[in-house]
């Protein structure tokens, strides 16, 4: 007859047991959260519902800019301990979250580049910038300029407009944005030029796409993901950026506008 404290530790370590793979199941069941800044959204867009069809599972999407002071930037998101698995992000801003041990060393997967475009108002009259005295010469006769609060207008702030030698003749009428992408600024009249990622300013309907900046002054701005410290998913987390970096993809991040590290086969 078996005694009764042995009765008790099996019992015991049967209700473990249970408890144990109910849990790992109600982790399974949750969502894989990820945080996108604007530049890849489009593209993760578009790549989600394959990756759930293709691995029966659940993805749940956030956005925000790789770096400002916006309460939904990635940095200040990671900051106060929100759930989130995988970021998604300018190459540079990323480096920095791992340096600091927000991101798990060695998880960094580069997806795509990306380049500054400029739009204008539907229907308004399209300016040249295809050469850098054009382009110089369109922004000092716009009225009024957009550009974003992440890398695109970071870098226009504080390196471009001094490389035009412009900056005093732009003071009051080009501002940064915060949050609110820049071709929304466009197309509600709020500006009647704006400069970002030609991937999110090919999200934004009703404005006119006028092109790339010239090379000479152009940015190539890096897109990459990794997967967030003390995620309790890290290997759906690998699972999914090993997705996003395929070569099968590829053709689908070309179409948002933004130039594939991996090759279509």
């Amino acid at each position: 007859m078996t005694s009764t404290p042995a009765r008790l530790i099996r019992i015991l370590s049967t209700l473990g047991l249970a408890l144990g793979l109910s849990m790992g199941q109600a982790q399974a069941d949750e969502p894989l959260n990820i945080v996108s800044s604007g530049g890849f959204a489009p593209a993760y867009k578009a790549l989600a519902p394959l990756y759930e069809q293709q691995h029966g599972a659940r993805l749940q999407a956030a956005w925000g800019p790789s770096m400002g002071q916006t309460v939904n930037a990635i940095p200040a998101r990671l900051a106060r301990h929100e759930a989130i698995d995988v970021v998604i992000m300018v190459g540079d801003s990323l480096d920095q979250l791992m340096q600091s041990g927000q991101l798990v060393a060695g998880s960094k997967v580069v997806l795509a580049h990306s380049y500054i475009a400029c739009a204008v108002a539907h229907g308004a009259p399209h300016p040249d910038i295809g050469t850098v005295d054009a382009f110089r010469e369109a922004l000092l006769k716009a009225r009024s300029v957009a550009y974003s609060d992440s890398a695109s207008g970071e870098y226009i702030k504080t390196r471009l407009l001094d490389r035009l030698g412009i900056r005093e003749q732009m003071q009051g009428k080009a501002r940064q944005i915060p949050a609110t992408p820049v071709g929304e600024m466009v197309r509600q009249g709020e500006a009647d030029f704006g400069c970002q990622q030609k991937s999110e300013l090919m999200a934004v309907p009703g404005i006119d796409i006028l092109g790339l900046i010239p090379q000479e002054i152009q940015l190539d701005t890096e897109f990459s993901a990794a997967v967030v410290a003390g995620s309790p998913r890290q290997a759906q987390a690998r699972q999914l950026l090993q997705f996003l970096s395929a070569p099968d993809q590829a053709e689908a991040i070309r179409q948002t506008g933004l130039e594939p590290v991996s090759k279509a086969p």
